[in-house]
């Protein structure tokens, strides 16, 4: 019997410390545009099934009319209905090109625009009540919504301002975004809002790991899901995709594209790290970014920036990715 109870108490304690383990992130993203950001939710469903990560909730960039509704139905189909959902607000807009209305149409959801939370509100309530350096923020989007967090005044929720709530709370940032060493008008950092990226990243006093451009570039996903069932997000959303994005519909032959991984790339980072399998983590430097989407990696000694080079063959990657987007691990 004592033996037993030894056995259980490992074994407890092995549980516990899997759980522990486990990243608690936000995302927030630029949902219903480039495909890939569907992919990396799709990714994360997946991670949260296996126990790889808690997906405390998700935040939208966009303000495009079925955005919200389409992130929902992405949860309703996964079967994580409860994954709380907050949107930047303001005016809202209809684009037929976005992958969100024939993902709203196709699938069961619950929550539209309007009924979502304010995404400030909803990210000073979770990062409140949560444990100190605990949460891991991942952004594949432009980064107002970390803006509107940081200039966020104390309030109801919170006698912190929201960069104290964030210096408390907040563990990482991974920003897909910018390219390295340099580059220019990269659409995470302009997103056509200039000098949001400028005030945003000198702002966050955590670490901060940048997956720029170029590191899922030439990662090519998506080919794979034309042998998908047609009734699945994937298939829709990438299909929606390769047809109608304005940069990749003129070699749309009736079926889904490859698409470069960026927003993946981020997200494999947050779950599984992967630093010497992957990529290496590159330091001692700052990203100084400028009011047009571009920026340059500066040498420093002291910095809490970091970004990520790729070591393994794309290809090779591009199938792990696969393999997580779909489930198979």
């Amino acid at each position: 019997m004592k033996k037993i109870k030894s056995l259980l108490a490992i074994l407890a304690a092995f549980l516990s410390i899997n759980l522990s383990a486990q990243p608690k992130l936000i995302l927030d993203t630029d949902f219903g545009m480039d495909a890939d950001d569907l992919g990396a939710l799709a990714m994360l469903h997946h991670f949260v099934d296996h126990e790889r990560c808690e997906l405390l909730a998700i935040m939208s960039w966009s303000t495009e009319q079925y955005a919200v509704s389409a992130i929902d139905a992405v949860n309703q189909y996964y079967g994580h209905p409860n994954i709380p959902i907050g949107t930047r607000k303001g005016q809202t807009s209809f684009e037929a090109w976005h992958y969100n209305k024939p993902l709203v149409d196709r699938f069961h959801h619950e929550l539209d625009y309007v009924q979502a939370p304010d995404a400030t509100f909803l990210y000073r309530k979770i990062l409140s009540q949560s444990d100190n350096k605990s949460i891991t923020i991942v952004t594949i989007g432009p980064l107002l919504n970390i803006k509107n967090l940081l200039e966020s005044p104390a309030d109801s929720i919170s006698d912190l301002t929201g960069k104290e709530l964030v210096n408390q709370k907040v563990k990482e940032f991974v920003v897909m975004g910018g390219q390295f060493p340099e580059g220019t008008n990269e659409w995470n950092f302009d997103g056509e809002m200039p000098g949001v990226t400028q005030a945003v990243i000198p702002n966050i006093e955590v670490p901060i790991v940048f997956s720029g451009f170029e590191l899922g570039l030439n990662v090519l996903t998506g080919k794979r899901f034309n042998k998908l069932d047609h009734n699945t997000p994937l298939y829709i959303g990438f299909m929606h995709f390769s047809q109608h994005a304005p940069w990749i519909k003129e070699n749309f032959e009736g079926q889904i594209l490859d698409n470069s991984s960026y927003d993946q790339t981020a997200v494999l980072y947050a779950v599984k790290k992967g630093i010497g399998h992957y990529w290496n983590k590159i330091e001692g430097g700052v990203c100084v970014a400028d009011s047009t989407g571009g920026n340059k990696w500066v040498k420093q000694s002291k910095s809490n920036h970091a970004y990520l080079k790729l070591t393994m063959d794309e290809q090779q990657l591009a199938r792990e990715i696969e393999a997580i987007m779909l489930g198979q691990f």
